[in-house]
């Protein structure tokens, strides 16, 4: 009895081990399909992750492009700008130097034309005087020959000062520069202390001056200012001094004998021209 109760619990087991087995199986499978669809899922959401950041790149590429694009044409556009100012800066320093040698060449003419009136006023003069008629003395008529006094005439000894002096002038207005020079300074070797002397010494300079020679002009206009200080010439000597200094590349000494003549002598022609020169302070 007890054998068959132990094989009647076995076959009982053994039924509920058949029935039960397949129950966890099917309940694992389950959670693998479960799995596998939230995997499917989380791969589809990646993909579309990816998807979105290859189209994100694509547009930070894009801006960047644009960004780039945009700073080349303003870096071009600031170099074209920069181009323009320089010309334009050279364009004016160009015609300020053009005005500055066209006054120059106005008060050269001016001066030239108070020179050729005084010099016609005193061939006048000459005309007159010599067309008076001559004194008889009351023993006859003078003798045509002058006594002899021991004194070389202009003609024995050569050209009179005043025509040495004419004479380089008239080289200088005609544009014969270094004649001009050679006859003022024959005139101021005989002649350093003549009312005519500081004219000379400063058409010297202005011939150097209008020839390209500025530094021989700087230094002929500072023999002028050394030379003859009380003279009315050293106003226009500082200002084409400041002129030839420009010339030679040193704007800092050509502003300070405009600055010079703009203080000592306000009221001259020169100081107009030198604060002309000296632009907006």
């Amino acid at each position: 009895m007890r054998i068959r109760s132990l094989q009647q619990v076995a076959a009982i087991a053994l039924m509920l081990g058949v029935v039960l087995l397949p129950r966890p199986a099917a309940a694992a499978n389950k959670e693998h399909q479960q799995l596998m669809a939230d995997l499917r899922i989380l791969q589809e959401q990646s993909q579309l992750l990816q998807n979105m950041l290859g189209t994100l790149a694509e547009a930070i590429k894009a801006v960047n492009t644009r960004l780039e694009q945009q700073t080349e044409a303003e870096r071009r556009a600031f170099a074209d700008e920069k181009l323009l100012i320089d010309t334009l800066q050279k364009d004016l320093s160009v015609m300020r130097e053009k005005v500055d040698d066209n006054n120059v060449r106005v008060g050269s003419l001016s001066q030239e034309i108070d020179a050729l009136r005084q010099l016609l006023q005193q061939a006048l003069a000459r005309q007159t005087s010599s067309s008076e008629p001559t004194a008889t003395s009351p023993l006859g008529p003078a003798s045509s020959t002058p006594p002899s006094t021991g004194l070389t005439t202009p003609s024995a000894a050569g050209a009179s000062p005043t025509k040495t002096y004419d004479q380089a002038y008239g080289d200088y207005a005609a544009g014969l520069y270094d004649l001009s020079v050679d006859g003022f300074e024959a005139f101021l070797k005989d002649n350093p202390r003549a009312t005519q002397a500081p004219d000379a010494q400063f058409y010297i300079g202005s011939a150097y001056l209008n020839d390209g020679k500025y530094d021989k002009a700087v230094e002929a206009f500072d023999k002028l200012i050394r030379g003859y200080p009380a003279s009315p010439r050293v106003a226009d000597a500082y200002y084409r001094k400041g002129v030839a200094l420009r010339s030679l590349k040193q704007p800092d000494r050509a502003r300070e004998a405009w600055d010079f003549v703009a203080k000592n002598f306000p009221d001259t022609p020169a100081a107009s021209l030198a604060k002309q020169a000296l632009g907006p302070q």
